[in-house]
């Protein structure tokens, strides 16, 4: 029951995650694409007091992606597919609902089968400087 509780928080989760953006970008300038990966998650920042990540796809040709959170135990939290060749997704993460947990993001294309997996793991920590300097 609490597992079914928790799922369904972490649905929401991803809801108000695409929520907050779907736009598709294209290359400016007819810049050169990355060779070594098309595929890009990156924090960008807090909304709410909660972390935002974003997903960029930026392809040549037009493909399909699956994208999948998962938990630190392979539960899929949240799974969606979508389509095109230049993509750019944002997601908002409910850190009441995961806590300190490590969650793995899987983006993969259809036409080569090729996945790529991102960690996301949310680390604290309290730095306490103390700073001496001469005044005279």
């Amino acid at each position: 029951m609490k597992s079914m509780m928790r799922n369904y928080g972490i649905v929401a989760i991803a809801l108000v995650a695409f929520t907050l953006a779907f736009s598709t970008t294209t290359l400016a300038n007819n810049e050169k694409e990355k060779s070594a990966t098309a595929i890009e998650l990156k924090f960008i920042g807090h909304y709410e007091n909660q972390p935002v990540f974003q997903l960029n796809l930026n392809k040549k040709e037009e493909d399909e992606y699956t994208i999948t959170f998962r938990d630190d135990f392979g539960n899929v939290l949240y799974s969606t597919k979508v389509k095109g060749t230049s993509i750019s997704k944002k997601f908002m993460l409910n850190t009441e609902e995961i806590g300190d947990n490590v969650l793995n993001v899987e983006v993969k294309a259809k036409k080569n089968s090729q996945a790529e997996v991102y960690k996301i793991n949310r680390n604290r920590s309290y730095v306490e400087e103390t700073v001496v300097s001469k005044i005279k």
